[in-house]
C-alpha cells in the first residue's frame, strides 16, 4: 500500500472541495481523510494503490466545480496508521 500527504491551496474551502475529494477517493478505493486547515488550505492523507493515488492527485489538481486550485504539494511517504475508509474530518 502506498501513501501520500498533500496540501491543496487556492480557493478550496467553502466550495465543496472536501466532498468532491471524498467522493473521488471512495470511487477509486482509496482510504484516508480530507481536512480544512486554518490557513485556508486543505490537507489530504490518502492510502491505496499507486495507480489509484495518482488518479486522486489528478482530481485534486482539477478540483470541484466551484474551486480554483492553485497548487497541490504532494509528499509520498511510508504508510503509518492504516485507515479503513475515506472520511471528511471536521
Amino acid at each position: 500500500m502506498q501513501e501520500f500527504h498533500a496540501i491543496v491551496s487556492g480557493r478550496v474551502q467553502m466550495v465543496m472541495f472536501r466532498d468532491f475529494t471524498c467522493r473521488k477517493a471512495r470511487k477509486l478505493g482509496v482510504v484516508g481523510f480530507v481536512h480544512n486547515l486554518k490557513d485556508g488550505t486543505v490537507e489530504v492523507l490518502a492510502q491505496g494503490s499507486k495507480e489509484s493515488l495518482s488518479n486522486l492527485i489528478e482530481y485534486l489538481h482539477s478540483g470541484s466545480l466551484l474551486s480554483k486550485v492553485k497548487e497541490v504539494n504532494v509528499e509520498w511517504r511510508e504508510s503509518g496508521k492504516i485507515f479503513d475508509s475515506f472520511e471528511i474530518v471536521y
